[in-house]
């Protein structure tokens, strides 16, 4: 089992993973509060939240797993070798655990405050459903060989592609009302600072390894850190050079004609005025 090398670069991977910690998990709070708020959820894209609660819980279980099994940490050796190091770290594990927790209160909100006419889209559903059927038949196919590293990196698949996806219907819904209100700016910019410390620490790990194995080892960190800053700076974008926010004016549920499949977006939707 490898080690590190100099102490400065590990208290340094450290802070990255702490710090991006912090950010991601302190990044839920401004959508949540305004909410609260608001007392109403318009503006949010649904698919948004709930392909996230997905895409969270599909990663809690991969850095859960990894980070905790011994099975598991044998396989992942056998693989990548003895001289490498988990490509998982204890910031991992908690940011998965406490990302579950606030998307599920995210989703609560959207049960319990003023939707407006907002949806969860069909095609979301469709992929939640899918989702489930899929990591069902990689279950059963994993166990007669007790393949779990492989079972695990599947979730990891998972995760990575709904990072991809998630970003979608909120991006189209912010570009359809040429609007973000509604939308926590707060949540972009902590979500951005989270990404980036993560790939810094992956950076780190590297340099002091002298091997880019992490990399490969965990693919979907490496993903969920690039992703996310690109979504990020396109959101970035929109809130401060496309649509800049008018401080006069609150997000009003009957001006929001969302389609219940946001993802594809047809002519027949009106545009609404800037807020």
């Amino acid at each position: 089992m490898a080690s590190w090398n100099s102490i400065p670069l590990e208290i340094t991977y450290e802070v990255l993973g702490w710090t991006a910690f912090s950010s991601w998990s302190i990044g839920y709070y401004p959508q949540i509060i305004l909410n609260f708020r608001r007392k109403s959820v318009v503006g949010l894209s649904f698919d948004f939240a709930v392909l996230n609660l997905m895409k969270h819980s599909t990663y809690l279980i991969y850095n859960a797993s990894l980070y905790f099994s011994s099975v598991i940490q044998k396989q992942y050796y056998e693989k990548y070798g003895y001289e490498q190091m988990l490509p998982v770290a204890a910031n991992d594990v908690a940011f998965s655990t406490h990302a579950v927790l606030a998307t599920s209160t995210i989703v609560f909100q959207i049960l319990i405050y003023d939707r407006g006419s907002q949806k969860v889209s069909k095609i979301a559903i469709a992929m939640i459903f899918a989702v489930f059927f899929f990591a069902a038949v990689c279950f059963f196919l994993a166990l007669p060989s007790h393949s779990w590293l492989w079972l695990i990196s599947i979730f990891n698949s998972i995760q990575a592609f709904m990072t991809v996806i998630k970003y979608i219907p909120q991006a189209v819904m912010n570009f359809t009302r040429k609007s973000t209100a509604g939308f926590s700016i707060g949540y972009i910019l902590l979500d951005f600072t989270g990404g980036t410390t993560n790939f810094l620490q992956m950076i780190v790990q590297s340099i002091d390894q002298g091997s880019l194995v992490n990399f490969f080892g965990n693919l979907g960190k490496m993903l969920v850190s690039l992703v996310s800053i690109f979504f990020d700076l396109i959101f970035m974008c929109q809130r401060y050079v496309l649509y800049p926010p008018n401080e006069n004016a609150e997000v009003s549920p009957k001006l929001v004609e969302e389609s219940t499949e946001p993802l594809i977006m047809t002519s027949d939707h009106p545009q609404l005025d800037k807020v």
